[in-house]
C-alpha cells in the first residue's frame, strides 16, 4: 500500500528514532554487566555472568623462597671438615638446624649476607638432617628438608687430655695425646688451630709438639703455684692422617699445687728437695754407675707417675734376661721420671753407697725412710732437675718440655 506523502516520517524523526535506540542501548550497558574481548576481538555479553553478578580476579599464587643447602640432598661421602651452609636466592632464612641420626646439633650462626653457616666440624660416618624455615618474598613461609651422610674412613683417631681432674706440680705441662700419629705438619697445624686453654691466673706460654703424637702447652716459665687450668679440644672431624679422623671433642684440666722441685747432683750423690722456695731436706743418693746403659741422664724431667710397688725388669730396658746384669726386683715407692725407666725408688740395698758411689743401673736411690717421705711429699708433675752426667735426657723420653729454651719450644708448634 502506498502511504500517503504526509504520513511518512520526515528524515529528522528517524534520526531522532535512531538517537533514543542508541541511548536506550547505552543505558542497558551501565547496569552492571561488563564487557570483556574475546580472544578474536569481539564483543562478549558479560549477561552470561548472570543478571547483577560481577567478575573477580583469582589469588596469586604464593612464591616459595629458593633455598640452597650445601651439601646437597642425599649426598655421600661428605668429608667431616666439609662446610655446611643454607642460603636463599629468593628470600629470607629465619632458622637451620642440624642433627645427625642421634639427635646431637651442629652449631651455626647466620651472617651479614644473610645465609647460614656451621660453626663445627661433622663426625665421620653420620648422617645428617638439614631442616630449614625461609621466608618469601611474598611473606609465606618456606620449609626446607635434607640429608647427607659423611665419608667413613679407615681409622676414627682418638686422643685424650692427660692429668685431667689432678692436682699437678709447676712442671706438668697440659698434654693432649693421640693414640696414633697425626702424620703432617699441616694435620698437626689443624689440631692446633682447634684446641685452646685457659689459666688462671693468666700466663704466657705455647703450644709445640713434642713428637708426632703428644701436643703440648707448656708456660714460659713453672705454673704458678694454686693456677687453674682449663683446656678445650673440640676435635671432632680434624683429619690427622690418610683416611683417618677425628670423631670425639675432649675437655678437661688441672689445677697447679705447690712448687716441689728438686735438684739430684749425679757427682756429689745428693739430691737437695724445696717447696715454694724453701729447702725441705737434703738427701743422700745413689744413681746410675758410669757405665753405658747405665748412666743417669741429665736433664729437667717431671715426675710421669707415682707408684708404690714396681716390679722391674731389665729386659724391659735392653738388659735380656741371661746377661750378668739381668734383674727383677719388686720396689716399693716409685715416681717415675722417664719412660726409659728411671725412678726415684726405695732402695735398701744400697743405702750404704747412697751419698758416695753411684751403683744403680740408672734410677735414684734413697733409702726406704727417705723414699716414703718422698713419695708422700711429691705430686706428678714436680720438677726434678739432674746435673752432673754428661749423658743428656732427650725430650721424648719423658716429658721433656723443659728441655727447650721457651724460644725453642715455640719452634715446637706447627704453626711456625
Amino acid at each position: 500500500m502506498t502511504v500517503p506523502l504526509r504520513q511518512r516520517p520526515s528524515l529528522a524523526r528517524i534520526a531522532t528514532a535512531a538517537s533514543a535506540g542508541a541511548l536506550a542501548i547505552g543505558l542497558a550497558g551501565c547496569s552492571g554487566v561488563s564487557v570483556a574481548k574475546t580472544g578474536n576481538g569481539s564483543a562478549s555479553s558479560a549477561a552470561q555472568a548472570g543478571a547483577g553478578g560481577s567478575s573477580s580476579t583469582p589469588a596469586a599464587k604464593p612464591t616459595p623462597a629458593e633455598i640452597v643447602v650445601s651439601p646437597a640432598d642425599r649426598a655421600v661421602n661428605v668429608r667431616p671438615d666439609a662446610p655446611i651452609t643454607v642460603s636463599a636466592k629468593a628470600g629470607t632464612i629465619k632458622k637451620v638446624t642440624v642433627t645427625d641420626a642421634k639427635g646431637s646439633t651442629l652449631t651455626g650462626a647466620l651472617g651479614s649476607d644473610g645465609s647460614w653457616k656451621a660453626s663445627a666440624r661433622m663426625k665421620p660416618a653420620a648422617s645428617y638432617t638439614v631442616q630449614v624455615d625461609a621466608a618469601a618474598p611474598d611473606g609465606t613461609t618456606t620449609h626446607e628438608r635434607t640429608t647427607f651422610t659423611t665419608l667413613k674412613p679407615a681409622t676414627i683417631a682418638t686422643y685424650g687430655i692427660n692429668y685431667t681432674g689432678m692436682t699437678v706440680g709447676v712442671g706438668m705441662p697440659v698434654a693432649i695425646q693421640f693414640d696414633s700419629q697425626v702424620t703432617s705438619k699441616a694435620y698437626r697445624a689443624a689440631v692446633e688451630k682447634a684446641v685452646s686453654i685457659t689459666t688462671v691466673p693468666k700466663q704466657a706460654g705455647s703450644w709445640g709438639w713434642l713428637d708426632n703424637r703428644q701436643l703440648m702447652w707448656r708456660p714460659k716459665n713453672y705454673w704458678i703455684a694454686g693456677t687453674k687450668v682449663t683446656v678445650k679440644a673440640p676435635l671432632t672431624g680434624v683429619q690427622t692422617g690418610d683416611n683417618k679422623w677425628v670423631g670425639n671433642d675432649e675437655s678437661g684440666g688441672f689445677t697447679v699445687g705447690a712448687a716441689t722441685i728438686s735438684t739430684v747432683n749425679i757427682a756429689t750423690h745428693q739430691m737437695t728437695v724445696t717447696q715454694n722456695g724453701r729447702l725441705l731436706r737434703t738427701v743422700p743418693v745413689s744413681t746410675g754407675r758410669n757405665q753405658m746403659p747405665y748412666i743417669t741422664r741429665s736433664g729437667t724431667k717431671v715426675i710421669i707417675e707415682k707408684q708404690p710397688t714396681v716390679i722391674m725388669d731389665s729386659a724391659t730396658s735392653g738388659i735380656p734376661k741371661g746377661n750378668k746384669d739381668y734383674y727383677r726386683e719388686k720396689v716399693d715407692w716409685d715416681l717415675r721420671l722417664t719412660w726409659t725407666g728411671e725412678y726415684i725408688h726405695s732402695a735398701p740395698w744400697s743405702v750404704a753407697s747412697q751419698g758416695n758411689t753411684n751403683v744403680s743401673h740408672g734410677c735414684v736411690n734413697v733409702s726406704p725412710s727417705n723414699a716414703i717421705w718422698m713419695y708422700n711429699l711429691s705430686k706428678v708433675g714436680d720438677v726434678v732437675k739432674f746435673v752432673g752426667s754428661n749423658r743428656p735426657f732427650l725430650p721424648t723420653e719423658g716429658i721433656g718440655v723443659w728441655q727447650y729454651s721457651y724460644a725453642g719450644w715455640q719452634q715446637q708448634s706447627a704453626l711456625n
